[in-house]
């Protein structure tokens, strides 16, 4: 079993920065692939971005490609959305996932365990 839970949310202007982190309980972490998904009001949800379980591969949406980094600390059991040069249109409740794959996968029904989501708010 994992717990998720997102951290780093909030209300930013176009053009800042948010960093979120999802840290995991559980000593498998290093296991684990992790991706970041989001849901904007209205829409459906959408695959943000992932990496796999040694970090080495890092697929993204195209839309936040180069300006989202995904990175990962396995000591500290914690996985990184840095989000840079926000848009409006970035504004979403974002998740972390894990999957037992360990890979980099941008399937949703891949991934086993959810945090419960942080609302990120870009002002124009």
């Amino acid at each position: 079993q994992v717990q998720l839970v997102e951290s780093g949310g909030g209300l930013v202007q176009a053009g800042g920065s948010l960093r979120l982190s999802c840290a995991a309980s559980g000593r498998t972490f290093s296991d684990y692939g992790m991706g970041w998904f989001r849901q904007a009001p209205g829409k459906e949800g959408e695959f943000v971005g992932a990496i796999s379980r040694s970090g080495g591969k890092t697929p993204y949406l195209d839309s936040v490609k180069g300006r989202f980094p995904i990175s990962r600390d396995n000591a500290k059991n914690t996985v990184y959305l840095q989000m840079t040069r926000l848009k409006p249109e970035d504004t979403a409740v974002y998740y972390c996932a894990a999957t037992r794959t360990g890979i980099e996968t941008a399937i949703a029904a891949l991934y086993n365990y959810w945090g419960q989501g942080t609302q990120v708010t870009v002002s124009s």
